[in-house]
């Protein structure tokens, strides 16, 4: 056991310092009204799942979680109850997630070479898909999980199809996503100031010209939108088949 100890931290020494930032401020419009971040699933709040995977994360040496307004006492709350010592701070998200994420990226340890951005909502989130990834942006600059598209794609107009969509090279990004810090604020600070519609922080990256290395993603690893997706989380973290 102390061999293992041994190699496990030098292996880390090798990873540059990482900060998480947990971007937990969005509206949960379709989950009924209800904040989905706070909702208990097999006994304790989803964004507790969420943290604990970082907590436990060997390569995260720092979480800062941002929140909406009027939602830091609860988050603290949460971090007390669920010892997730490596919380910094707790901040307020912007009206939209692209502010919410620049928010927390600019407010980690001003020493941290690598941040690794995550949905709060996807508590299913494992140790392996956290490691690859920051283990690939230390050395491709920028890392995020994806899954091959297994669907049908079809473009639908008025209601009829009008093109089937070759999937053979869609993928479906996941978080975390890992850049280095100068990287990922640059990238940021240009999308906020152009006010530009990104729909992942990848696409902030993207648009500097910067590539994005792919990782393999998780099936398991899903994001929490409707009721529906309450269950299957449950089912997910009590590690039953679906």
């Amino acid at each position: 056991m102390k061999l293992l100890s041994k190699l496990a931290k030098a292996r880390s020494k090798k990873i540059p310092s990482c900060s998480a930032v947990i971007a937990a401020a969005g509206a949960s419009h379709r989950m009924g009204g209800e904040d989905k971040l706070f909702i208990d699933i097999g006994g304790k709040p989803v964004l507790a799942h969420t943290l604990d995977a970082f907590q436990s994360c060997s390569y995260i040496d720092e979480i800062v979680i941002v929140v909406r307004d009027g939602h830091m006492e609860i988050a603290g709350e949460i971090c007390k109850r669920h010892n997730i010592s490596k919380c910094s701070k707790i901040i307020i998200g912007g009206d939209t997630r692209p502010m919410s994420v620049y928010n927390g990226v600019f407010a980690v340890y001003d020493k941290a070479e690598l941040l690794a951005i995550h949905d709060g909502a996807r508590p299913c989130i494992n140790q392996e898909i956290i490691t690859k990834t920051i283990e690939a942006a230390a050395k491709y600059n920028s890392a995020a999980p994806a899954l091959a598209v297994n669907a049908t794609i079809k473009k639908i107009k008025d209601d009829m199809v009008v093109e089937t969509i070759d999937r053979s090279d869609l993928f479906e990004m996941q978080t975390p996503q890992v850049f280095k810090s100068e990287l990922i604020k640059a990238a940021l600070t240009n999308a906020v100031n152009k006010s530009i519609d990104i729909t992942d922080d990848c696409m902030a990256v993207e648009l500097l010209g910067a590539p994005v290395r792919v990782t393999e993603g998780s099936r398991t690893n899903i994001k929490l939108t409707t009721v529906e997706d309450l269950v299957i989380a449950q089912a997910i973290l009590r590690g039953l088949e679906i």
